[in-house]
């Protein structure tokens, strides 16, 4: 699997602020990936950065063989963009939005027709290309940005917080739609919906401010960076239940305990190594309480759990970030 994406030294810096610090990064072709990170880590700048919108300060990207930050008028004929808050003429149909994205890529009329009812199908707006965009729905105009965004049928698609703003039905809508277009072009998405990008990124980076911290195949990181955590759930007296709370992260085994619903508690080991003392210590606490175990199981660890770890780790210093050149 060939390099769609590389990155050596990506710097962009505002005065003494570095906002993207020497940012080595590649990533395979035909995937969706997510690029995460707090707010103001860099996500949105380096998006600009590799899609051509800005010049960096040092360091290069190519995008599709193209070097972006040399030639964008080249690398941009590879590209598709969406930006987190896009604006369309309201008054424009589906349709002839579509096909003005198209002329602004040089297609000719008849290309561009063809095109847009093309992609209306793909984003599942053929009965809606001709209404104005004014009278669609939220998710409505996200799937008809990313419509636009595939026009010139690019070979790297960018969308900045694509589903953030989306119910869950638009947002399974639209990830369905991620995960088809990545057999024509790679995904590159940035969101702060961690669940989204669980399901549909198989391969993530995190950025923290403007360095990666983490990145690799979803899976791996999961395994690599997720505590062992203990789903929990008890019933009896409330009083009592506040009593457990108290008892348990009164424990130096567990890194923290995190209510849930009523009588629920999420348990996150500080190591592997003490699940035995949790499967020992929780229940004598349970029963000494006068209250009754109802489940006591593993929980697998998801995308949230890594990025908190991986984050806090970086922030109380107690982990170098990765500096080297990071291979996804």
């Amino acid at each position: 699997m060939s390099d769609i994406i590389v990155c050596q030294g990506l710097t962009k810096q505002y005065g003494i602020r570095k906002v993207v610090d020497n940012l080595d990064l590649k990533v395979p072709e035909n995937i969706v990936f997510g690029f995460l990170g707090p707010n103001g880590a860099g996500k949105s700048t380096t998006m600009k950065l590799l899609t051509g919108q800005i010049k960096p300060t040092a360091g290069h990207a190519q995008v599709a063989g193209a070097d972006v930050t040399r030639n964008s008028l080249q690398a941009r004929q590879h590209i598709g963009y969406l930006s987190e808050m896009p604006n369309f003429y309201s008054w424009m149909k589906g349709q002839e939005l579509l096909e003005f994205a198209g002329e602004l890529f040089g297609l000719n009329p008849p290309t561009r027709r063809a095109r847009a009812k093309e992609l209306l199908q793909l984003v599942g707006l053929a009965d809606a290309g001709g209404r104005k965009v004014g009278a669609y729905s939220g998710g409505m105009r996200q799937r008809l940005g990313i419509a636009q965004a595939l026009v010139n049928r690019p070979k790297v698609v960018f969308l900045d917080e694509p589903v953030s703003a989306l119910d869950p039905l638009g947002r399974r809508d639209v990830l369905t739609l991620l995960d088809n277009i990545r057999h024509e072009a790679t995904v590159f998405m940035s969101s702060h919906v961690l669940a989204d990008v669980d399901r549909v990124c198989g391969q993530v980076s995190i950025l923290d401010r403007g360095r990666v911290i983490a990145a690799g195949p979803t899976v791996e990181l999961k395994e690599r960076f997720a505590l062992p955590a203990i789903n929990l759930e008890v019933e009896g007296d409330p009083a009592a239940l506040e009593r457990l709370s108290a008892a348990l992260r009164a424990e130096s085994w567990l890194k923290r305990v995190t209510p849930g619903e009523p009588g629920r508690l999420h348990l996150e080991l500080t190591s592997a190594a003490q699940a035995q003392e949790a499967g020992q210590r929780v229940p004598r606490l349970v029963s000494e309480l006068g209250l009754s175990m109802r489940s006591f199981q593993s929980a697998v660890p998801n995308l949230e759990d890594v990025f908190l770890q991986v984050v806090n780790r970086d922030e109380r210093g107690n982990a170098e970030p990765t500096r080297p050149e990071v291979r996804v």
